[in-house]
């Protein structure tokens, strides 16, 4: 009787965890919300591309013709803004220098008035050029330094001449360019400037032609 019993209570507790296995098999938890935030898929992670990102080409400001509020800028409106400054560059400085070098009073005193002369075309120049945005050079060039350089290297009577002659010289080359500018630029500020340039270039010639020390060297040479 005590064994009969005792198998139907193991029976029964058999079935009992039976049944607590199953029920406990079915079940899936439902997530915290903590933990349903979490994302199984690593995350990103930041590359730098080898390429920069494309963007608009920007326009070259020296190739061209631009607008500006003063009408359209073209190269060769340009060319001269900085062919002028050049001239300044090293025009000047050799005046004031053969203001105290020169053997001959008029050389000297021609120089005074193309040193005065440059110092205000060359105020005028910058003042045109930031308004336009050009960018200005500023050191004289290759063939400005050498005509410099045999200037300095004189003296006496010598030094009056090669400074007289590479001046005139000078003087002579823009003076196309001038001319050129002031009839066919659009800009009024440009033709503007061209006026006050020919009348500045234009007097430094005759004062250099007034030393009597011009000679044909002192020319550029004519087209054909």
């Amino acid at each position: 009787m005590r064994i009969r019993q005792s198998r139907r209570i193991l029976i029964s507790c058999g079935l009992g965890l039976l049944c607590s296995t199953t029920a406990c098999a079915g079940y899936t938890p439902t997530p915290s919300s903590d933990m349903a935030a979490l994302s199984t898929v690593p995350a990103a992670v930041g590359t730098e591309t080898t390429e920069p990102p494309s963007t608009p080409a920007e326009e070259d400001p020296d190739s061209g013709t631009r607008e500006t509020d003063w009408g359209p800028l073209s190269e060769v409106d340009r060319d001269l803004i900085r062919k002028v400054r050049l001239a300044s560059l090293w025009e000047m400085p050799m005046a004031q220098d053969a203001v105290q070098r020169a053997s001959t009073p008029r050389v000297r005193e021609i120089s005074e008035e193309i040193a005065s002369q440059h110092h205000t075309l060359d105020r005028q120049v910058r003042d045109v050029a930031a308004k336009l945005e050009i960018k200005l050079p500023v050191k004289p060039t290759t063939q400005q330094q050498a005509w410099m350089t045999d200037i300095s290297g004189r003296s006496g009577a010598a030094y009056d001449t090669t400074y007289v002659k590479w001046l005139r010289l000078a003087h002579g080359q823009i003076f196309p360019l001038i001319g050129t500018v002031r009839g066919s630029t659009q800009n009024t500020l440009v033709r503007r400037f061209s006026e006050q340039a020919n009348a500045a270039v234009l007097n430094h010639q005759r004062l250099l032609e007034s030393t009597g020390l011009t000679t044909p060297a002192s020319f550029p040479t004519p087209p054909t």
